[in-house]
């Protein structure tokens, strides 16, 4: 073996590079401006729209934020919050919120704890049972169980691939969530527990083959759109073009969105425009539900 292969950690990647892949803000000089515009936004959100503040569980994180559309038996978009899995929470979450309602879709914010405060199997477990939760709630609560989409953007994304294909305890019943959207996601962990990020993240190997959705599509029972951004990291954009090539693979329904000139951050804020890629492609997924 020479040593520019003994170098390589993880596919083509030496450590330092493999490490840059996992540091998104690194790809993103705006990477602050957008992160604090999360909370700023979804705060106006909470201030002009209103919600009704819901618990799936007794845990302190087990908390959901519901948006409600004006017409009763809406459908019901669940974003789950990226954050490398140790940041961001239900507060940060909700700047799509208005775009959704203003367009007659309920939009539920669902948060959880993060690590430290929890391991990634736990967080797995949460979004499961508050999905499920939401689910088995949506007519009292004047959504349509039958059109649930279910979206995350990076961290987020790879909890809503996990939740889908994750068989734990709390794993979510066929046929509850109709749609998916996964955006600037990671889909297999090995890469992620080789970086840098493996210092916090802990998992065994076992944990990782089964948080690892790419191993696991037989299991994915809706359509999925996954989206990654232009100006992602390599690793990212990798991801991303893998996963919709292991689902189509799988003979499972997979689109594939590439969102011209955007980056990690970016490609989020396309979730609160109705004329951004993300909104529409989700407005697509739920008219089609």
């Amino acid at each position: 073996m020479n040593k520019q292969s003994a170098d390589h950690v993880f596919l083509d990647y030496d450590q330092a590079r493999l490490d840059l892949n996992y540091n998104q803000s690194a790809w993103a000089a705006n990477a602050g401006e957008i992160i604090a515009w999360y909370r700023t936004a979804s705060l106006a959100a909470h201030e002009r729209l209103g919600c009704r503040s819901l618990a799936y569980g007794d845990g302190a994180f087990d908390r959901i934020d519901l948006f409600s559309a004006s017409k009763s038996g809406a459908p019901l978009v669940v974003y789950v919050h990226g954050g490398a899995w140790r940041t961001l929470d239900r507060l940060d979450s909700a700047f799509a919120a208005e775009a959704f309602v203003a367009s007659g879709v309920n939009f539920a914010v669902l948060d959880f704890a993060s690590i430290p405060d929890a391991s990634l199997p736990d967080m797995v477990r949460q979004v499961q049972r508050g999905i499920g939760w939401l689910s088995d709630h949506a007519a009292e609560l004047g959504c349509d169980a039958m059109r649930l989409l279910a979206i995350g953007h990076s961290s987020g994304a790879h909890l809503v691939a996990s939740a889908l294909t994750a068989e734990t305890e709390s794993q979510i019943a066929p046929g509850k969530v109709r749609a998916a959207m996964c955006a600037s996601g990671a889909y297999d962990l090995e890469g992620s527990m080789l970086s840098a990020r493996g210092a916090y993240m802990k998992l065994s190997n076992e944990e990782v083959h089964m948080l690892s959705p790419m191993r696991h599509l037989k299991r994915i029972g809706c359509p999925l759109v996954v989206a990654y951004g232009e100006v992602e990291t390599d690793e990212y954009c990798r991801q991303a073009k893998a996963l919709h090539a292991g689902l189509l693979e799988a003979g499972k329904q997979s689109e594939l969105i590439l969102a011209q000139g955007q980056n990690h951050f970016e490609i989020s804020q396309t979730l609160a425009d109705q004329e951004g890629i993300l909104f529409r492609e989700a407005m697509k997924l739920v008219s089609n539900l």
